[in-house]
């Protein structure tokens, strides 16, 4: 899938999820097999950029090429400004978010929320292509609601615009995260513009990934949820898309050394006391499937201290071990 002047090889991306899609996971999920990582989404109000948590956004020291930021807001001026920012602080792809269901983001009139204007979707996109050199992307959903699933005409308002690359979730704003993606709107997108489109929506498994891709003709794919606790995944779909076998899932000793690798991380990167309430939720996902997950999400919720959760997980894969 080529964005711009970028080979995304796999064509594979870890979808942007705030409060998920951080630096560390970032980078782990690109080392694990991911062609292209987009971050959090961080917001195109000006006075919201000098925050803590907007620098840690904003911070891709370190990040392997490229590195694709996505911005959030609803006027064009203010999200060109946003780019040109982000730009100048690492940026090589610029991505916009017209994708997010957050009642919070709708609530302002961005997001999603923009599906339902496509004249303002038409002045957004142009104001941001116009004002950087980096290629810009755009993520949308099929429509605002079932009735009203626009994406075709939005996409082609995109294309229009200068927009590098679509992503397209199979959902409408209306289905939030309810009910099974559909994929017919994301082929109708496909066979609309000439652009890259990649998938997105309920791809958890090798062979998910294939149907989708198949079912839609698009040029990549978008993971999300499903890479939760399981970096993996990206690997194993990329394997299966190029030899139709599956590599063998990872085994307790490698999740352990992956998961201390991520916690590290985190802690090095927001501080031990923040890094280890931002850990908690990440511990929960690689151990869910596990016998004795509950013990451990009770150990590291009621900790600020990185050694007790270490401890904890190193504890919780000795009971593993001696299981087995």
């Amino acid at each position: 899938m080529q964005i711009g002047p970028y080979r995304i090889e796999p064509p594979l991306v870890l979808a942007p999820m705030a409060g998920v899609t951080d630096k560390p996971f970032r980078r782990l999920a690109k080392r694990l097999g991911a062609g292209l990582t987009v971050s959090e989404m961080t917001t195109a109000d000006p006075r919201l950029w000098h925050t803590p948590k907007s620098r840690r956004r904003m911070d891709h020291v370190g990040e392997p090429e490229p590195v694709s930021v996505q911005i959030a807001g609803s006027d064009p001026a203010m999200l060109a400004a946003a780019a040109r920012h982000n730009v100048a602080h690492g940026a090589e792809i610029i991505d916009i978010n017209m994708g997010c269901p957050a009642k919070k983001v709708c609530g302002a009139w961005a997001g999603s929320a923009l599906l339902r204007d496509e004249e303002l979707v038409g002045r957004i996109c142009r104001a941001v292509v116009g004002a950087v050199e980096v290629p810009v992307t755009l993520k949308i959903r099929t429509g605002w609601s079932r009735e009203h699933r626009n994406g075709v005409a939005v996409a082609r308002i995109a294309e229009d615009a200068g927009i590098a690359a679509l992503a397209v979730h199979g959902r409408t704003r209306e289905d939030l995260y309810h009910g099974e993606a559909e994929y017919e709107t994301i082929a109708s997108i496909k066979r609309a513009v000439s652009i890259p489109v990649a998938a997105n929506g309920d791809i958890d498994s090798p062979e998910k990934a294939r149907a989708v891709l198949e079912a839609t003709g698009a040029d990549g794919l978008l993971i999300g949820r499903a890479a939760q606790g399981n970096p993996w995944i990206f690997g194993e779909i990329a394997h299966f898309l190029a030899t139709g076998e599956r590599l063998p899932p990872p085994s307790a000793a490698e999740v352990e050394a992956v998961l201390l690798e991520h916690l590290d991380a985190l802690y090095a990167f927001y501080g031990e006391a923040q890094g280890a309430r931002i850990a908690r939720k990440h511990i929960a996902w690689y151990a869910k499937a596990h016998p004795g997950a509950e013990h451990l999400r009770v150990a590291v919720n009621t900790t600020e201290s990185a050694e007790i959760q270490r401890e904890a997980v190193r504890g919780h894969f000795r009971a593993l071990a001696d299981a087995a």
